[in-house]
């Protein structure tokens, strides 16, 4: 029986207790979880921000070691290092089919549900089905995942690094790679230097973005965002962040903006420090009620301002995966700088304190 951290309900503690595990189905693996990481989004199911069916084990981002394979498997066997991914892609769907994996109908179907792609759970307690989130449930020592959703890596790469690829280095450096359309000498503005936002700032270098403007609230974001390759940085408690913006672009606005952050307040900023015909990236996760204001007329007509929205970095993951893996072990893309802690199942509780205090880029379960 493997020991899981689950929500209860929404505002409440997590817990952690011994669950039942049952075997893969046809199309499935049993995964033993080795590292997960401690995300936003784990944070917004528990404070009923995103909506997730509970009571739920937790945990999205992650990654572990085959146990088990169920009828039909041939792309994996037990034994082999995976990074698990939150949108199991089916390959066949409408979306699927015109390269858009990360809005798979089946895959949307079972976060909703919170099961895997039959739409039932492999957690149970006390006899009871228990769901788990985006058909994942890493915050468990041992989970089931859709074979689709594991993806195989170099058993070489450490695994609590390789953890961090299925969420916030997909997201993030997704967001620049594959969403946004930056060309070569571009200005870019980052609002928010979370785990995210440090590798969109990653993502933004990657393909050739000529300035990076790191924004936030907390010094010790902005020191890690210039670590991260950011080339200048406006502390928002300061400064007047459009004016410095504006100062450091030639007094038009950014040629691509990123909100990553979730609030109203700075997707409006975001929209408003995009110059004329560039492009606004939303990637931060809002409240499900948030409504934005944007005068139409002015910055979408006349300003040909581009308002972008961005799902798991527009990801492909069987093919981003391996490529963010190959980058790293070529000491092109941070992974172990993004780990702040290194924690136990226990201290989950802590790890969303610490998060909503910003004194983490990520806390990291280790299994092992």
């Amino acid at each position: 029986m493997p020991r899981a951290a689950i929500c209860e309900a929404i505002g409440d503690p997590i817990t952690v207790e011994d669950v039942e595990l049952g075997d893969p189905k046809a199309g499935e693996v049993r995964i033993r979880t080795v590292a997960a990481g401690v995300c936003h989004s784990d944070l917004s199911v528990q404070n009923g921000t995103l909506l997730q069916p509970i009571p739920a084990v937790l945990g999205h981002e992650g990654a572990g070691v085959v146990e088990a394979v169920g009828e039909g498997v041939e792309q994996l066997a037990p034994g082999d290092h995976i990074v698990a991914s939150w949108v199991p892609e089916c390959g066949e769907c409408f979306f699927c089919a015109r390269g858009q994996g990360e809005l798979c109908e089946v895959g949307l179907t079972a976060m909703i549900t919170g099961g895997q792609l039959d739409g039932t759970p492999r957690f149970s307690r006390g006899g009871e089905p228990l769901l788990q989130m985006a058909a994942c449930g890493l915050w468990s020592e041992e989970t089931v995942l859709p074979a689709i959703g594991a993806v195989k890596i170099d058993p070489d790469v450490p695994l609590k690094s390789a953890a961090l690829i299925g969420c916030g280095v997909l997201t993030g450096f997704g967001a620049a790679v594959n969403t946004a359309d930056i060309r070569p000498g571009d200005s870019v503005v980052v609002l928010g230097c979370g785990g995210v936002g440090l590798n969109t700032i990653q993502g933004a270098n990657h393909v050739g973005a000529g300035r990076v403007i790191a924004v936030d609230m907390l010094e010790s974001k902005l020191a890690l965002a210039k670590a991260f390759g950011a080339t200048d940085v406006v502390h928002a408690g300061q400064v007047d962040v459009l004016t410095r913006v504006q100062e450091l672009t030639g007094g038009r606005g950014a040629d691509v903006v990123f909100e990553v952050i979730g609030l109203k307040q700075t997707a409006q900023q975001a929209i408003e420090l995009t110059r004329r015909g560039g492009q606004t990236v939303m990637v931060g996760v809002p409240n499900m009620e948030t409504m934005l204001e944007v005068p139409a007329a002015m910055e979408l007509l006349v300003n040909e301002k581009q308002i972008r929205g961005c799902w798991y970095g527009s990801s492909n993951t069987h093919h981003d995966v391996p490529m963010l893996v190959e980058l790293y072990q070529g000491g092109k893309l941070k992974l172990d700088e993004l780990i702040s802690a290194e924690i136990g199942l226990d201290q989950v509780n802590e790890a969303f304190e610490a998060m909503e205090a910003g004194e983490v880029a990520r806390s990291v379960i280790v299994f092992d």
